[in-house]
């Protein structure tokens, strides 16, 4: 089986954010073996009580980054942060992976950052 190699690399997309929000990865690198379940991560902060909290992939610079799944959470909770599961890693799984958070009661700009995925 071959490994599949899991980057992360932030950066700030939208620049206006609401004072103190924020989103970061739990870790830059992850690396497993094909097959194996690998769980994305990122901790987020914000300042709004209602927040959507998205994941997009990203294949190749000739196609649109492509939505994956989003949910809505409370950020006056303990919990904030945010997973993406792959139950079986692949090499089609390699692209750049984005977590995203969107204040949806304000209408803020939204923190966009992506989880680059590539085999070794």
């Amino acid at each position: 089986m071959d490994n599949v190699n899991l980057m992360a690399s932030f950066y700030l997309l939208f620049p206006g954010l609401t004072a103190g929000d924020s989103i970061t990865p739990q870790r830059d690198k992850v690396t497993e073996t094909e097959g194996q379940p690998v769980t994305l991560t990122c901790d987020y902060q914000t300042s709004d009580s209602d927040v959507w909290l998205h994941w997009y992939r990203h294949h190749s610079d000739l196609q649109a980054p492509q939505f994956i799944l989003y949910k809505g959470a409370k950020s006056k909770s303990d919990k904030t942060l945010m997973t993406l599961q792959i139950s079986s890693a692949a090499v089609t799984d390699s692209a750049v992976y984005y977590c995203a958070l969107q204040p949806t009661v304000t209408g803020n700009t939204r923190t966009l950052e992506p989880h680059t995925v590539k085999p070794l």
